[in-house]
């Protein structure tokens, strides 16, 4: 029998990297959401970010699903939470700046979601919470780090990769490191086994 095809609703390069390295076959069709209405509507209904980032998640899915029916669509978000506060991707460098001098010396969690649809079902779900502390780097050290990351730093919620340059930034880090990555990699792994995607 022939695996069902694997779609990844999603932009990240990161999440793509982590499904590749994994040996996973999967297309690329990223979602278009307006995840900003949602966010604001989490917000008005109280909504915690794990649950608004499962609903974006599912969101992205849902939409990816409908031009796929026949595969099995993963969905993914992630939202950077310090406090009550909740951050998305920087706009530009010095945003991305900004928001690393409000991170620094402090510790943030990162709400990461994910889930599995096919045509109209929810098949799959998990969420993790990494925490991540970031150390009291000096200005210098932030600017150069801009400077050799230059618009890499766009491209994640924190302003930073882990995987990269990004990890100098921090003190310590706790939780799965595939999470704070994007994406719930063992977890997923298992469902995907089960489902007869990949090989037990």
């Amino acid at each position: 029998m022939t695996p069902e095809p694997l779609v990844l609703a999603s932009a990240s390069a990161a999440r793509a990297a982590l499904l590749r390295a994994a040996g996973i076959a999967f297309d690329i069709d990223p979602a278009a959401i307006d995840e900003a209405a949602v966010k604001r509507q989490c917000r008005a209904d109280g909504c915690d970010a794990p649950a608004c980032a499962a609903l974006l998640a599912e969101a992205k899915a849902r939409a990816v699903a409908q031009r796929h029916p026949e595969a099995v669509v993963i969905g993914a978000d992630q939202i950077l939470v310090l406090g009550d506060e909740w951050f998305d991707k920087p706009q530009d460098r010095a945003a991305a700046a900004a928001q690393l001098r409000r991170l620094r010396g402090r510790a943030h969690r990162l709400a990461t979601a994910a889930c599995a649809v096919c045509g109209s079902e929810l098949l799959w779900r998990a969420e993790a919470a990494p925490k991540l502390s970031m150390r009291r780097f000096g200005d210098a050290f932030l600017a150069q780090y801009i400077a050799a990351e230059g618009d890499a730093v766009l491209g994640a919620v924190g302003a930073y990769r882990v995987e990269g340059r990004g990890v100098q930034l921090f003190a310590r880090i706790e939780g799965d490191h595939f999470a704070i990555l994007g994406l719930p990699l063992i977890e997923l792994l298992a469902f995907l086994r089960r489902r007869g995607i990949v090989a037990e």
